[in-house]
């Protein structure tokens, strides 16, 4: 059997494209990205996912393609065929770790990632590529900058009780989590030094080797904050 061959369609500032990422980089995969823009999805991509949504990971070995989409289904197929868990290894931890990554991927999602993504950088981008959508909605950016302080919150009240977020080891919770945030942190977002417990989480997170390719992302025009890629902030 000949070795598989990874490709993701994804977005630099879709934080389940992260997720999917830092999971692959935990299990020491390597694969080849693909750009997508999610206003504009590509043929290419259609084809491979009815949803046309990003992150899509295709995998081919042996003559035959695999196509698997959803970041979390994606995560879950990677630990299930790599060494390692990011699960948990108990159904207990296992069911915590699902119960988090829902919390980021619905609650945080809603009350802040889809907000500040869409305001503030999707719509910019949309203009750079000729497609008119008004101005950033100033109310709509402060209600997430306000929601984002609970969600800190909590984060520190986790990480207060537990090494990572859903216990003593680090799991698909924290990528999930670290997939969201960093990318609000990307755009600057972030009011990192009145949460310290959510900040050395997250310092701890982003200096592990898989966080290098995040760290690493650059949108041409539209440059992140300079702490961003600052281990000690």
């Amino acid at each position: 059997m000949s070795a598989a061959v990874y490709r993701l369609y994804h977005h630099p500032l879709d934080p389940g494209s992260r997720r999917v990422r830092l999971a692959m980089a935990e299990k020491g995969v390597a694969c080849a990205l693909t750009l997508e823009k999610p206003w504009e999805p590509s043929d290419e991509l259609r084809a491979l996912n009815a949803a046309a949504d990003v992150p899509v990971l295709v995998i081919e070995q042996d003559g035959g393609e695999q196509v698997l989409a959803d970041a979390q289904a994606i995560c879950e197929y990677l630990d299930e065929t790599h060494t390692g868990t990011l699960l948990g290894k108990t159904p207990v931890e296992r069911a915590e770790t699902r119960r988090l990554v829902g919390w980021f991927d619905r609650k945080f999602d809603n009350e802040v990632s889809r907000l500040l993504i869409g305001e503030k950088a999707l719509k910019r981008l949309r203009g750079q590529y000729g497609t008119r959508d008004g101005e950033p909605d100033s109310a709509v950016i402060r209600a997430a900058c306000a929601n984002i302080r609970g969600h800190l919150d909590y984060i520190g009240w986790l990480t207060e009780r537990r090494n990572w977020l859903a216990g003593e080891a680090l799991t698909l919770a924290d990528l999930a989590a670290g997939g969201h945030l960093s990318v609000i942190d990307y755009l600057g977002d972030v009011p990192w030094d009145s949460f310290p417990l959510a900040k050395e989480w997250y310092a701890r997170l982003k200096s592990r080797p898989s966080f290098r390719g995040i760290l690493g992302d650059y949108i041409p025009g539209f440059p992140p904050p300079r702490h961003y890629a600052d281990l000690d902030f």
